[in-house]
């Protein structure tokens, strides 16, 4: 039986969220002032952009007004998607990851960033770019290899300049 209020919010909020065909990712809720924030972060492997997430927002603002979940206090709903810099925590993240740039700290200690090229059950296949001139190489990197992993942004890939022209 759940315990935490988080806990309990996934409980009553998860169903609903996959109705609408996301996965609920992450709850929070924080006090802010007087006031309590309940922060809910959606995604699926298409994305979710801004009416699914209204469309998802309106869901959960219904039903935890029908219930005393969040109890009587004032509260504030954010419903959002992970950000640009998001960790990956579950396999869904890594194939959502595909073709980004990761930076990987790694269980035999230092880090490696690289781009993942494919994902499968055991791990990931990964293209680590060369560094001064040199042409970017494969590497294979098994889960149990991956303390953290964190999406990094990219500003001037070049793979894009490229697809644009074409």
């Amino acid at each position: 039986m759940s315990t935490t209020q988080s806990e309990r919010l996934r409980e009553l909020l998860e169903p609903l969220v996959s109705s609408q065909g996301l996965d609920l990712e992450e709850i929070a809720v924080d006090a802010v002032g007087r006031k309590r924030v309940l922060r809910v972060v959606v995604d699926s492997d298409t994305g979710a952009d801004l009416d699914r997430i209204a469309d998802v927002s309106r869901a959960l603002s219904a039903k935890l007004d029908e219930t005393d979940a969040m109890g009587s206090g004032e509260y504030t709903l954010e419903v959002g998607t992970p950000g640009a810099e998001r960790l990956l925590t579950e396999h869904r993240h890594y194939t959502r990851a595909t073709g980004r740039l990761v930076r990987f700290q790694l269980a035999e200690g230092g880090e490696l960033t690289a781009r993942i090229l494919t994902t499968d059950d055991e791990g990931l296949d990964l293209e680590v770019p060369g560094v001064k001139g040199r042409k970017p190489t494969a590497r294979r990197l098994a889960f149990a290899d991956i303390t953290r992993a964190r999406v990094q942004v990219e500003f001037n890939r070049k793979d894009n300049e490229k697809e644009e022209e074409a």
